[in-house]
């Protein structure tokens, strides 16, 4: 079975700490699409999968406006506006579905992948030159902090 979303130079905003995180929202929005067609009963995995998109999506956003500040990025506050209401909407959609009020649709899912595309390639893509410019490093010298983090990586 393809992916959902499949990951792309053109999704990329050329920043490898931010790119490896947006892949990891893509590799959790296409765990929950398999899930959700392997049947009902994946339904629990795909509870787990969603709480951890969310996890996860509150994690990047944190990330992302922790270097507006650092770098005094002069579109702050409407992106942060703009996490703030997504961030919102991911916690709203999976408090209904962990307590059994909302389904996991090919709907959600086609909302998940718009927001995850239409996030980086709009308002994602218009910081990155910015930082990169303020002096950002595009690449590692290190490994990822949140990927040792998150999934227990070294």
């Amino acid at each position: 079975m393809a992916a959902f979303i499949e990951w792309s130079e053109q999704i990329s905003v050329g920043i490898q700490e931010i790119d490896e995180q947006h892949k990891q929202l893509v590799e959790l929005i296409n765990r929950l699409f398999t899930a959700m067609a392997s049947g009902k009963e994946k339904l629990q995995v795909a509870k787990e999968i969603l709480n951890e998109l969310m996890q996860y999506t509150i994690v990047h956003f944190a990330v992302e406006e922790s270097l507006f500040r650092i770098f005094d990025y002069p579109d702050y506050d409407k992106h942060c506006e703009n996490h703030s209401s997504l961030r919102d909407k991911v916690i709203e959609i999976n408090a209904k579905v962990q307590m059994g009020e909302r389904m996991i649709t090919p709907e959600l899912l086609t909302f998940l992948k718009k927001w995850i595309t239409n996030h980086i390639m709009v308002e994602d893509k218009a910081y990155a030159p910015f930082l990169l410019e303020k002096g950002l490093k595009k690449n590692w010298e290190k490994k990822s902090w949140i990927g040792r983090i998150w999934r227990g990586k070294n």
